[in-house]
């Protein structure tokens, strides 16, 4: 652990108010094989689900006992109502999910459990996510963090997906514009395409949705989406979804040239008044559920990366919310990696305990251009660029 140059926050660094509610550890995924929540009978130890409580433990334990405690304000989340709910999901969505709690829970679709208490913590997901962007929106603070689970960015307006029941970050979103923001930016680095989140605002060219994942296309009907570079958007919404799906080991270099080269150009063309950052440390090179080599140097270089364009773009508004990432350890460190970079430290205040990992971008950087080209080819906003 090396000293920090800033030990306590200046007014160049700012500090990151984080929105959290211990309730949220309520939601209890079970045990099986993998995410099945199925015990095959021939098996010693069956293993947590992936998106388990300990994972959000210890990402609070680090920012509240780390080096990067200095910079942390923490604030309490709340449940979400159901008007609020309504105004990115459907009334027979929230009603089946009611429903289901009502009746002690089952499993909503292929590894996303309702289990009792389960309801209870995606309804404080929702409100503590709203709470972090009403903080934004009400002047008492530019950063805000929703450290948040169950994650929401897979629930899209009429079901659930991929561990995710409400779309925390589709709910903020929607606040944002309903609170008089003309147009608002996702950036989303989940290793998993933000499919929820896209299928929210894909008719509408009031939001600029940017998924940088891995390629892995549709994984079933809760997931129709493939997350392909034609994916763009419908009607109004037309060029205003932009996917980047990158190859299978994309790590540190190929993210940091698909931020430069697609990312940036994109938010800068788009000229948003907000922005929200949708992280998921699943893009990780240790994560089980993803297939990058994302170290903790490249979660910093992406956070200092959207820091500064929220900066010069719209005042240094940011709201960042928490999705995936589910190697217990690492995970928590690559949060506090993207939030020292968001805080546009001079130097890191944390080292990497266990990446070493070599990388060859070529090929991902001959996806990326390939992808640029293919954008500014089809997007309207992008082709003068």
């Amino acid at each position: 652990m090396s000293a920090p140059d800033e030990p306590f926050p200046t007014s160049s660094t700012g500090c990151i108010n984080v929105f959290w509610h211990e309730g949220m550890l309520s939601h209890d995924t079970g045990h099986g094989v993998f995410d099945s929540g199925m015990d095959p009978g021939f098996l010693e130890v069956l293993e947590k689900h992936p998106e388990n409580s300990d994972r959000v433990r210890n990402m609070v334990s680090i920012l509240k006992r780390g080096p990067i405690s200095p910079y942390i304000s923490w604030h309490s989340g709340r449940p979400a109502n159901i008007r609020e709910l309504l105004s990115f999901h459907s009334p027979e969505y929230v009603n089946m999910l009611v429903e289901a709690d009502r009746n002690g829970g089952k499993e909503i679709c292929d590894g996303t459990f309702l289990n009792p208490g389960s309801l209870d913590a995606a309804l404080l997901a929702a409100g503590t996510t709203l709470s972090a962007m009403k903080h934004i929106l009400d002047g008492h603070g530019k950063l805000a963090y929703a450290l948040v689970r169950p994650p929401g960015h897979h629930a899209q307006p009429t079901q659930a997906d991929g561990y995710c029941f409400f779309n925390n970050a589709g709910l903020a979103v929607q606040l944002a514009l309903d609170s008089g923001c003309r147009k608002v930016s996702v950036i989303d680095i989940d290793v998993h395409y933000g499919n929820g989140t896209a299928e929210g605002f894909y008719r509408s060219d009031k939001v600029l949705t940017i998924s940088l994942h891995m390629n892995h296309g549709s994984w079933g009907p809760s997931h129709p989406q493939n997350g392909t570079v034609d994916e763009l958007g419908e009607g109004e919404g037309f060029g205003y979804n932009l996917n980047i799906p990158l190859p299978n080991g994309t790590g540190d270099k190929g993210y940091e040239y698909a931020m430069t080269e697609l990312v940036v150009p994109s938010v800068q063309k788009f000229e948003p008044d907000m922005m929200v950052l949708v992280i998921g440390q699943d893009s990780s090179a240790f994560d089980p559920n993803g297939r990058q080599c994302l170290t903790m140097d490249g979660y910093r270089e992406i956070g200092r990366m959207v820091r500064c364009l929220a900066d010069k773009q719209f005042g240094g508004r940011l709201l960042i919310v928490q999705e995936g990432g589910y190697h217990v350890t690492y995970s928590a460190y690559c949060v506090h990696a993207t939030l020292e970079g968001v805080l546009n430290l001079p130097h890191p205040l944390l080292s990497d305990p266990i990446a070493s990992y070599p990388e060859d971008e070529a090929f991902a950087v001959k996806v990326i251009e390939a992808i640029k080209q293919y954008q500014r080819n089809n997007v309207p906003i992008l082709k003068e660029v």
